[in-house]
């Protein structure tokens, strides 16, 4: 016997959980404002969040039928991985435009915190599933 769901309920809860700058245009708009006068491009924010995550997909949907539905592995698509990383680059970059920060100091942040998480100097799948404290 399946469990009865009150959806009501459920979007009541969601409701609940969720922040007023999800739901109410004014307090997204004071947000932005706020995160404006913080220094932050919002417009480049924005489009590379939501770019990467688009692009990231579409890049993930070739992997999913190399390993998956036996995409051959080819010049076409090896040619499409790259055209399509190269859009996650675009967006990328449009992040690090936004934050006004370097690649560099991305690249540099992304060693440090793998070499702290990984005090041996190789992948540990017990590091990786057990993270110290302030590893996010």
């Amino acid at each position: 016997m399946t469990k009865q769901i009150d959806f009501q309920r459920y979007a009541e809860f969601v409701d609940a959980v969720t922040s007023d700058e999800s739901k109410d245009f004014v307090a997204m708009s004071d947000r932005l404002v706020a995160l404006d006068r913080h220094g932050i491009n919002i417009e480049r924010l924005l489009t590379g969040a939501v770019g990467l995550s688009a692009e990231g997909g579409e890049l993930m949907e070739i992997v999913k039928k190399l390993i998956f539905q036996g995409k051959p592995v080819n010049d076409e698509t090896i040619f499409h991985l790259k055209r399509e990383l190269g859009d996650v680059m675009w967006y990328v970059m449009q992040v690090i435009m936004a934050l006004d920060i370097s690649m560099e100091e991305i690249i540099e942040l992304n060693v440090e915190k793998l070499v702290k998480r990984y005090p041996g100097g190789s992948f540990d799948p017990f590091y990786s599933e057990n993270r110290q404290e302030g590893d996010l």
